[in-house]
């Protein structure tokens, strides 16, 4: 009689985690398939639209506040920044920095030298090679080592 039970437990518990697995299945092919009605497009009226249809698999009340979220969101984005201003930015941090440091930041974020590395492996590293110009010099030869324009800078005064 016991083993009647344990055996008739594990049928139960089978028939679930199958109906579970069907379950979860069929909803993943319905949004792979598109048939939600929700889209990337971000049509407001569309979303709603399925919504009141039922294509969601969310309650219709839930569905419709995602839909009205949604909308709110993406009316309250700030406009994207032009090239103009994104560059202002960047190079108004090296504002802090004076003389060599502060004509090598600028380059940096002005694009000029070389990248190394990347963001997934630690960081990406900027080189610029700077030539400082000797007090009273009014020509000097360089030799560059790197591929981009050398960054020169006079000396400073003192």
């Amino acid at each position: 009689m016991n083993t009647h039970k344990t055996t008739s437990m594990r049928m139960v518990l089978a028939s679930i985690g199958i109906t579970s697995l069907l379950t979860v299945t069929a909803a993943g092919a319905q949004v792979a398939a598109g048939t939600t009605g929700i889209d990337a497009s971000g049509s407001y009226k569309k979303e709603v639209q399925s919504c009141l249809n039922g294509l969601s698999q969310q309650d219709q009340a839930t569905c419709l506040r995602e839909a009205n979220n949604a909308r709110a969101e993406k009316s309250n984005r700030a406009p994207a920044n032009t090239n103009s201003d994104l560059t202002a930015n960047a190079t108004s941090r090296c504002n802090a920095l004076t003389g060599e440091d502060k004509a090598a930041c600028t380059a940096r974020v002005l694009g000029y030298g070389s990248e190394s590395g990347s963001v997934a492996g630690g960081g990406v590293l900027s080189k610029v090679e700077t030539v400082v110009m000797p007090a009273g010099a009014t020509s000097v030869v360089i030799e560059p080592k790197t591929p981009n324009p050398v960054v020169l800078v006079p000396a400073p005064s003192r």
